[in-house]
């Protein structure tokens, strides 16, 4: 069972279904479903009573998020633990979330190289003359917002940019608008924002 936030972007949310879509085709004896915490469609409990209808007695849930905040680490452990009370003969596990895994990194990296019309198989010794700005979601928690800046130096060590920061669309700071402000102000003149939601880099 993935479990999605969930977004107003439709894109984003069937970008989601793919990754279910691909879990089912690379897993074809696994019954595989996917749900979302809010905002779209299928919803959570959607897709753990799809598994409960195929006979599932066992169900793996797995955040599809980079990061753990608020609902990865509460109200998706939440939903699952009630589901489960409500039905004794199903078992729950819960894993973690993508995190800062290096395939993770990688394929970030090879975005970030894409964006710039750059072979992600044949990358510049550096990009000192570019500025990289990579954009978290932004959370009450502490320990994801770190991870996106810890992301940030990671990328920027193996990319080699001339500077690198990060920003936030919501809830921390520095938020996109402020933040980018003061960073133009460095003077480089090639600069790459870099989502780390599902946005491609721009």
């Amino acid at each position: 069972m993935v479990c999605g936030h969930g977004s107003r972007d439709k894109d984003a949310e069937r970008e989601f279904g793919l990754v279910a879509a691909g879990l089912k085709k690379r897993f074809p004896d696994i019954p595989v479903e996917y749900g979302f915490l809010e905002f779209s469609a299928p919803n959570i409990h959607m897709g753990l009573n799809s598994l409960l209808e195929q006979g599932v007695e066992q169900v793996y849930a797995i955040p599809g998020m980079l990061f753990a905040a608020t609902h990865a680490k509460n109200d998706i452990p939440s939903v699952l633990t009630t589901f489960e009370e409500n039905n004794s003969q199903i078992e729950m596990h819960y894993g973690s979330e993508l995190g800062l895994h290096p395939a993770m990194i990688e394929a970030f990296q090879a975005r970030i190289y894409e964006s710039m019309g750059i072979d992600p198989e044949n990358p510049p010794e550096n990009l000192y003359d570019t500025l990289l700005v990579v954009v978290g979601r932004g959370t009450s928690d502490t320990g994801a917002n770190a991870e996106a800046a810890k992301l940030t130096r990671i990328v920027n060590e193996n990319m080699g940019f001339g500077w690198a920061d990060t920003v936030y669309s919501g809830v921390t700071y520095p938020s996109v608008g402020v933040g980018m402000e003061k960073l133009l102000k460095l003077g480089y003149k090639r600069v790459v924002v870099a989502p780390t939601s599902c946005s491609p880099a721009v």
